[in-house]
């Protein structure tokens, strides 16, 4: 049964049948009290983290100190790998750029360059951060 029909199917379970599988998934026991559409949330929660994997360690760190009342900790910036053969492209002053990934770096009009901050520093003739200048950031 796919994780998808596993987590629907969990609508058609009754109380005693979700503190059941809640007891077989989790250390703990469900608390007496707890509702069945709680349960159901936590069960279908922990089927999809044991087939897909839990939250990152960063993620979960951040969680732990906002719990204890502190300020969460920054988050890492994720490191953006392109691979090689990738092509960005990018429009500037109505003129399309096109940049290519390579093994050692990136190709621009011939020219190879060590870094995607190079790349925009020639295109636009002032610094600028090569993942923000292509749009590789969030923040972009």
């Amino acid at each position: 049964m796919s994780i998808a029909a596993r987590v629907m199917a969990l609508r058609r379970k009754s109380s005693a049948e979700m503190r059941e599988l809640h007891d077989s998934l989790f250390a703990e026991k469900a608390p007496p009290h707890a509702l069945a559409g709680h349960l159901r949330a936590k069960v279908a929660y922990r089927i999809q983290e044991l087939a897909f994997g839990g939250l990152p360690e960063d993620v979960k760190a951040q969680l732990d100190a906002l719990a204890a009342g502190q300020a969460a900790p920054k988050p890492r910036a994720s490191k953006c790998e392109l691979l090689p053969g990738t092509r960005l492209c990018r429009e500037w002053q109505g003129v399309v750029h096109e940049v290519e990934v390579g093994q050692e770096g990136f190709t621009y009009q011939g020219q190879k360059f060590r870094s995607l901050s190079g790349v925009a520093r020639k295109i636009t003739g002032t610094h600028w951060n090569g993942h923000l200048f292509f749009k590789l950031r969030a923040d972009a």
